[in-house]
């Protein structure tokens, strides 16, 4: 695992600029070669010559400015104390002008806070931000210097391009939530807030751009699969261990990514653990690794944590029956599983795959089963024609396909999409294996 920040030079036209607001400004006004009379002379000269040469300072408007350095402001100012009101003025104009028309010359939109600015429109040139980059490792060393390997790679661009987009709309909503969540919240609330914005970042166009499956915000035994379903009032609770999990895709490409929300420090160890193990995770990960050999490695950092808990020390157990997945277009399990344990199938990553990698602590026996009251559901993808004789059902089958395709839903969206009596329609799907249920997994 490798990371970079990168922090960009000057670009020579600012070099220059700043140049001379040292000069006018006194602090380098003396010229070899001369007395004091003639260079205040020369001094006196270039500032009424200033005003009517604007070459060099239109020539910093058409240049794009490095990131994270503020010119503009401080400029502006030195330049009304140097060589009068009307230039700079007139130069404000057109700076304005060049950053409104989205080119290479402006400057880039800066979101709101909270954010309301959607992805694409804060980053119109397409070019998203690039996450965590590792590099190659062993036996995968030369697909760095291959051209073969890298030509193959600007091959699946576009598709990385779309995942990005995906994952900056998630890392900014995340950061929106980490925000404002806290203890006296309701689950409905903490969902349809985070839902709200996410479909803003993500600029939400029907299967196009969207939310990729429900908001997950298991609470405590619950382990995953668990979002409220209409008239639950659930609140959040001070001493809760909250696991907010929600997706967003762009053209099918799914961003499936969680993290712990908790107040009381003392579960801190439990959190730290679950992170570990997932950067563990991600670390081994990559093309020609094996799924059996990640869990292992994931198991064995997940476990050298421990707890103490009202007196009683736990170690850290991970739920061996979850498991982190592949993700394909449209298809959040797309067929093989990341386990977070010792043992399964020897089986390898590919290149063009992309993968979720979960990871599951507790500090109870280590496994789970489904409980009742489901709220997670998801049209069977690889289902064909099944004849379906209840025309409730038939009806609901199509807003089905109309809003969610086979991406994951729930209840509440169900009604959002204007749905109404649509249990019993629900359950004859179901029963069909047309649509398939996911209930919350719970803690034995």
């Amino acid at each position: 695992m490798s990371a970079a920040v990168i922090t960009p030079p000057l670009e020579e036209p600012v070099r220059n600029e700043l140049a001379e607001l040292e000069l006018d400004n006194g602090e380098d006004d003396k010229t070899p070669g001369l007395d004091a009379p003639t260079a205040k002379k020369n001094k006196k000269k270039k500032k009424k010559k200033k005003p009517a040469g604007d070459t060099q300072e239109e020539g910093i408007s058409e240049e794009p400015k490095p990131e994270g350095i503020e010119v503009e402001g401080g400029a502006d100012q030195a330049e009304g104390e140097a060589g009068g009101d009307a230039p700079a003025k007139k130069k404000k104009k057109k700076k304005k002008k060049g950053g409104a028309g989205g080119g290479g010359g402006g400057n880039k939109p800066q979101q709101t806070d909270p954010p309301t600015i959607a992805i694409c429109d804060l980053f119109p040139d397409g070019e998203f931000p690039l996450g965590e980059i590792c590099q190659y490792t062993d036996d995968n060393l030369w697909r760095t210097s291959s051209q073969e390997m890298k030509m193959k790679d600007f091959a699946f661009e576009e598709a990385l391009k779309e995942a990005r987009q995906a994952a900056e709309a998630h890392r900014q909503v995340r950061q929106y939530v980490q925000s404002w969540i806290k203890p006296g919240l309701t689950m409905v609330e903490i969902c349809e807030r985070l839902e709200e914005c996410s479909r803003r970042m993500i600029k939400e166009n029907g299967l196009q751009a969207g939310l990729a499956f429900p908001t997950g915000c298991s609470i405590n035994h619950c382990a995953a699969h668990y979002t409220p379903n209409p008239g639950d009032k659930t609140v959040l609770m001070y001493d809760d261990v909250c696991k907010i999990d929600f997706g967003t895709h762009v053209n099918g490409r799914i961003i499936d990514c969680a993290w712990t929300v908790h107040f009381n420090p003392k579960f801190d160890p439990l959190v730290n653990a679950a992170k570990a193990a997932t950067n563990m995770g991600i670390k081994c990960a990559g093309i020609d690794a094996r799924l059996n050999e990640i869990g292992e490695a994931i198991q064995e950092v997940m476990e050298s944590y421990e707890v103490e808990l009202d007196g009683n020390t736990y170690q850290v157990k991970c739920i061996r029956n979850l498991n982190g997945h592949s993700i394909e277009p449209y298809k959040i399990h797309a067929g093989k599983t990341v386990p977070i344990i010792k043992g399964g199938e020897a089986i390898k990553m590919e290149e063009g795959e992309f993968y979720a990698i979960e990871t599951f602590g507790s500090t109870g026996k280590g496994m789970v089963h489904d409980d009742v009251d489901c709220s997670h559901y998801m049209k069977n993808f690889d289902i064909g024609h099944v004849p379906i004789r209840i025309n409730r059902a038939k009806g609901l089958l199509n807003s089905i396909n109309k809003n969610f395709g086979t991406l994951a839903f729930c209840k509440r969206w169900v009604e959002r999409a204007g749905e109404t009596k649509y249990l019993l329609a629900l359950k004859h799907l179901c029963d069909l294996g047309i649509v398939n249920d996911y209930p919350p997994r719970t803690l034995r």
